[in-house]
């Protein structure tokens, strides 16, 4: 990519951060300030989702990679019960060549915590919590378990038959520290 041509960026902050999940190149580790990470649901989904919400005093780790030619057509298929919202100004990042930088957040009013009837996918968390490792280290990982809101629900176990549709395998290390971080933060899952 040439350093001349300027591209809008996305600032990723859970399935994103994970290269495996989508095909944006290249990813620049990042931080964002004034946003918080939330477990939500929206009403079109059927489970929940990581999301952001404003918080002056919060900062989350994630990353930006660049939407060549404005072509935002997939990602916002990807992100359909999200708003794109422009953050160029509050995203630390070593990256160039970028314009500006969104973020995907669900709507305040079309948000809702999860529930049993729409829990947190354990293969969801997976292919986040490999995302964090392989940009942030355990740190990172850590910093995102600790870091996200919501979890005071439950998360539904489906890694042998992973619901979420850009579910990863990881390796035994990856799981390990999976499921010790949900044990730390004492997530009750659901068989």
């Amino acid at each position: 990519m040439s350093n001349s041509v300027k591209h809008p960026h996305f600032f990723g902050y859970g399935s994103l951060v994970n290269r495996m999940t989508h095909q944006f190149d290249p990813i620049h580790p990042s931080q964002i300030s004034g946003w918080r990470r939330v477990w939500h649901r929206a009403p079109v989904r059927p489970a929940a989702f990581l999301s952001v919400v404003r918080d002056a005093d919060a900062t989350i780790d994630g990353v930006i990679a660049p939407v060549p030619d404005d072509n935002w057509a997939d990602l916002d298929a990807r992100e359909y019960a999200y708003d794109r919202i422009l953050v160029t100004e509050t995203v630390s990042h070593t990256a160039v060549a970028v314009r500006d930088v969104s973020i995907y957040a669900i709507p305040p009013d079309h948000a809702a915590p999860p529930d049993e009837d729409h829990p947190i996918l354990l293969s969801y968390v997976d292919a986040v919590i490999q995302g964090y490792l392989h940009h942030f280290g355990e740190d990172g990982a850590t910093r995102f378990a600790h870091g996200t809101e919501g979890w005071d629900t439950c998360v539904l176990n489906d890694r042998d038959a992973p619901i979420y549709p850009r579910a990863q395998v990881l390796s035994l290390t990856e799981r390990e520290c999976v499921d010790d971080l949900l044990s730390d933060l004492r997530v009750r899952v659901l068989a």
